[in-house]
């Protein structure tokens, strides 16, 4: 499993080092931001392969469980990365805390559990992160709204289908939630980027959003949402990906 885990977070870096450097190539300093960092590997990773030799930038771990907190933080201590502060708060706190800069250039989110991942999606949007890259997991809240409302969708789209056995409601909510986070971020002026992340061997887990902000908002982006959500019949999650 830890082979696995650190595969994986080695792969991400690949990934996420090009934002880096763009973000190098326009300023002298950066700013990141894990959110649910758990044991921090990804923010350890990216400080040691990236931020320890040029001596610039710093990473904001932030996660609820104040033991991990704990944990990362000795051990930022004992290996002198100076640069890295863990920090034990809530979406809503981590949002308004003086602790965090009011601009974060960007945000990840590794294997962030269920709704975990709109709430970085909403901390990277509030602080106008010039990079948001994301793999969710366990995706249950749209599959289960799906599932309650499922003998009210048969009578009003022939989609319902779609979701008819459990297995498929389960397959499909999670599908449908990473659509319905690109078309949140697309939005809000981001422009997405889906792709995988490593080989299905090593995590079923496995989809990479990137989004990159270009200030230039998807004009249906939004229509589209609003029509999915009115068609699947999943009306109540309107707050959570619409804002």
């Amino acid at each position: 499993d830890s082979r696995r885990k650190l595969k994986q977070v080695y792969h991400l870096y690949h990934f996420i080092e090009p934002l880096l450097d763009e973000v190098l190539s326009t300023r002298h300093n950066l700013t990141l931001a894990d959110h649910g960092a758990g044991k921090s590997y990804l923010g350890f990773i990216i400080y040691d392969l990236f931020l320890k030799a040029r001596g610039v930038g710093q990473i904001y771990g932030i996660e609820t469980r104040e033991a991990l907190v704990d944990k990362s933080r000795k051990l930022a201590e004992s290996l002198g990365f100076v640069r890295m502060s863990f920090l034990n708060l809530s979406v809503e706190e981590s949002i308004h805390s003086p602790q965090l800069p009011g601009q974060i250039d960007v945000v990840t989110a590794l294997h962030a559990c269920n709704t975990a991942t709109d709430d970085a999606i909403k901390f990277a949007l509030h602080k106008q992160a010039k990079f948001i890259v994301l793999i969710p997991c366990c995706q249950a809240e749209v599959a289960t709204v799906l599932n309650r409302h499922k003998n009210q969708s048969f009578g009003k789209t022939p989609l319902s289908e779609i979701w008819r056995h459990p297995i498929h409601t389960r397959e499909f909510g999670s599908h449908l939630t990473n659509v319905l986070r690109c078309l949140l971020l697309e939005a809000h002026g981001y422009q997405v980027t889906v792709t995988e992340l490593v080989g299905w061997e090593h995590s079923m887990k496995n989809e990479l959003i990137i989004a990159r902000r270009t200030n230039a908002p998807r004009k249906n982006a939004q229509q589209r949402l609003e029509q999915i959500l009115c068609e699947l019949n999943l009306e109540e999650l309107r707050e959570r990906f619409i804002y």
